[in-house]
């Protein structure tokens, strides 16, 4: 199952669009609609969070990545989601987090 939350904060011109559970299978195709429907466009800065998200298979990486190129910004927690962001955005640590990283002490 997922579950797909929209929210428009008009100050900001944004939206964001939570998901909860799995990105996988019928789901991918059901985001894929859902997302075809909404107007992505119509909003400056769009940002799928995945911080609800329990499993992506291969189709929902691949769905995650095209959007990803689109500009649609990913927000994600936990170690399944950050693995997946990090692997689609380019792998690693974000520049900000490897500058300040100077090992141990």
């Amino acid at each position: 199952m997922l579950r797909i939350t929209e929210q428009r904060n008009m100050e900001y011109d944004s939206l964001t669009v939570t998901l909860e559970g799995r990105l996988a299978g019928q789901w991918v195709k059901e985001l894929t609609r859902y997302l075809g429907e909404a107007s992505l466009n119509d909003s400056k800065e769009t940002t799928i969070d995945l911080t609800g998200v329990t499993f992506i298979d291969a189709e929902g990486k691949v769905l995650l990545a095209q959007l990803s190129q689109q500009g649609v910004g990913l927000r994600a927690s936990g170690c399944l989601t950050r693995s997946v962001v990090e692997e689609i955005i380019g792998g690693g640590r974000p520049e900000s987090v490897m500058k300040s990283w100077r090992g141990p002490p």
